[in-house]
């Protein structure tokens, strides 16, 4: 008995550890064997998934072990700009997710992107090169049409508008006096003949003479026999005899002494591309240069919301005039702490084989309308010191490393290729013929490296032309707030129109915008085939950059701006968060400088 006794006692030591194991004694079975319970991780910034007991703290670590029977509360915590929209897995809905663990689990949380204006953490401005809204996209209604697109509202060229449904409607085609045939050859004048008429036509080149867009010719367009105050209703008839008189005193020669070509349009064979683009982004029908005048003072204003007074691009008349001391936004950005830079296109020109601050400082002095500022001496003197702000002026090639690298500064400016004939300016000399579908096809280049780069997720780029360049648009300039003191140019010669006239508002003044331009907004959150119908003027894309960073106005004029991003913006749905696959551009279109022949294209 002994012996047995003690062979049981034996048998029942050696057997305890399978008795604890299986609870022969009366143990709560896997009590202390641990379970793992992973969290899916969710996307970089977009939320954070805690536990209680401690041991999740995902997207840092998203597994941990607890012992059978653990009951375990996750909480999930929203990034920045996105909210928590629920779980899945173990958990279900969007109230808080208690499991007690009994074998490994698993729980997947959702985080949703809340978009707002401050999504946009890089705003690109591009602007080409003179021509008006009804000279480009004027043909938009019958591009629509043509191709299956819903009409809507789109004030273009009224006879493309459709003879029934959304206004505008169908009209005749615009008509304006031609030069009197009597005198086909001046005196350097083109003396208007209602009886030798000009109708809207479509342009059978893709290479346009040169036309003025300048201060005394753009009243004229206004009304072909402005003077101040008994003329100064807006007939919008003086495009024509405006072209002709250029042409006819322009120092080389021009073939088309009658000014013809004011009245040509483009259409979606010329311009495939921008058709395309502005009907499937976010465009505007009431969208204005600035200021009546040339290119210079429009890039003023562009930069400054101001000319501080001037009509005459600095220096080039008999005035006193200088650099502008107003501070322009890249000023304001740089004191702010938001990044900025502006592209160049350094091909062809002498900065090209420059490198650093060498090739900052030439590109900026010779290529950049920055160079209008006094700011443009802190910008060049800062070579060497810290911080280097020429290392803010680069070349064009660098936007695209820029845009695939994710490394786009806060805001940038896009200047154009003029150097290069590739802004879409007509062209200043027949001996060197600019083709619109060049420039537009080098514009398609850029744009696109945008919509195909990682940086097209966060990113908004405002693509306009700076003025109207003299070409016919129906739509009369808009009254304006004047930006500063200055309410009446200070550089008018005393044969200029307006020269002399006390004037602080209207017409004359720094209180009207400029023609209608073409511009489309091009970003993931843009409205997808939206027509703006409010009136801006291109100030309004400094008063975006303001709002975007919290930086003032710059004067009275972006000040009074509309809000664009509650207009062309859609931050709830990001309409084209996968972009469209714009077509390749036309090229190939007849490049000449002869005459035009008009005739009413349907």
């Amino acid at each position: 008995m002994k012996r047995l006794g003690c062979r049981l006692w034996s048998m029942l030591w050696c057997a305890l550890p399978l008795l604890l194991l299986t609870g022969c004694v009366g143990l709560a079975p896997n009590s202390t064997t641990p379970d793992q319970l992973t969290v899916t991780s969710p996307a970089a910034g977009s939320g954070t998934v805690t536990s209680s007991p401690s041991g999740i703290n995902c997207p840092g670590t998203c597994t941990a072990s607890f012992a059978t029977g653990t009951s375990v509360t996750l909480t999930a915590t929203a990034g920045t700009n996105y909210t928590f929209s629920g779980w899945s897995g173990a958990c279900s809905g969007t109230a808080g997710c208690t499991l007690t663990i009994t074998s490994a689990e698993t729980v997947t949380p959702s985080f949703t992107a809340v978009h707002t204006l401050q999504s946009l953490n890089h705003i690109i401005i591009f602007a080409q090169e003179n021509r008006s809204l009804d000279h480009y996209l004027g043909y938009m209604r019958a591009y629509w049409a043509a191709n299956g697109i819903a009409d809507q509202s789109f004030d273009g060229l009224p006879q493309f508008n459709p003879a029934t449904g959304t206004a505008p409607l169908q009209g005749p085609a615009p008509s304006l006096p031609g030069c009197d045939p009597s005198n086909p050859d001046g005196p350097d004048v083109c003396a208007p003949d209602p009886n030798n008429p000009v109708t809207s036509f479509h342009m059978g080149s893709v290479c346009t003479e040169e036309l003025s867009p300048f201060w005394n010719e753009s009243h004229i367009d206004w009304n072909d026999a402005f003077s101040y105050p008994s003329t100064i209703t807006p007939l919008l008839n003086g495009f024509v005899e405006s072209a002709g008189n250029d042409a006819r005193q322009y120092s080389q020669t021009v073939n088309d002494i009658d000014g013809l070509r004011a009245m040509g349009y483009f259409q979606d064979s010329d311009l495939n591309y921008y058709y395309f683009m502005a009907s499937n982004f976010a465009t505007s029908d009431r969208w204005f240069s600035p200021v009546m005048s040339r290119t210079q003072l429009n890039r003023m204003y562009l930069l400054a919301a101001t000319s501080q007074g001037y009509a005459y691009p600095i220096g080039s008349n008999s005035m006193d005039q200088s650099q502008l001391t107003a501070t322009p936004i890249f000023e304001e950005l740089q004191n702010a702490g938001v990044t900025w830079k502006i592209y160049i296109n350094a091909a062809g020109t002498s900065c090209a084989n420059m490198t650093g601050d060498q090739q900052g400082e030439c590109l900026l002095e010779g290529y950049s309308y920055m160079n209008q500022f006094t700011y443009e001496g802190t910008i060049l003197n800062s070579a060497g010191q810290t911080p280097d702000l020429l290392a803010n002026i680069v070349p064009v090639t660098q936007f695209t490393t820029d845009a695939q690298n994710g490394t786009l500064p806060q805001v940038a400016l896009i200047e154009p290729a003029s150097a290069q004939g590739l802004d879409e300016h007509p062209s200043d000399s027949d001996a060197y013929p600019e083709n619109i579908q060049a420039g537009a096809a080098y514009a398609a280049g850029l744009i696109n490296t945008l919509i195909t780069s990682q940086s097209w997720q966060d990113s908004a780029m405002i693509f306009t032309y700076d003025e109207a360049g003299g070409f016919y648009d129906h739509v009369q300039p808009q009254p304006a707030a004047v930006p500063d003191q200055y309410a009446y140019p200070i550089d008018l010669e005393p044969t200029d129109k307006c020269d002399g006239v006390d004037a602080t508002s209207g017409v004359c003044s720094f209180g009207m915008t400029g023609y209608r331009v073409p511009m489309i907004v091009i970003s993931p959150f843009a409205k997808k085939n939206y027509v703006s119908h409010t009136v801006y003027d291109t100030t309004a894309t400094l008063t975006l950059i303001e709002k975007r960073f919290g930086v003032s106005a710059l004067t009275n004029r972006d000040k009074s701006q509309a809000d664009m991003s509650a207009d062309f913006f859609d931050f709830v749905d990001m309409p084209w968060a996968t972009p469209p696959t714009p077509p390749t551009q036309n090229q190939g279109g007849t490049c000449s400088t002869a005459a035009p022949t008009p005739a009413i294209s349907r």
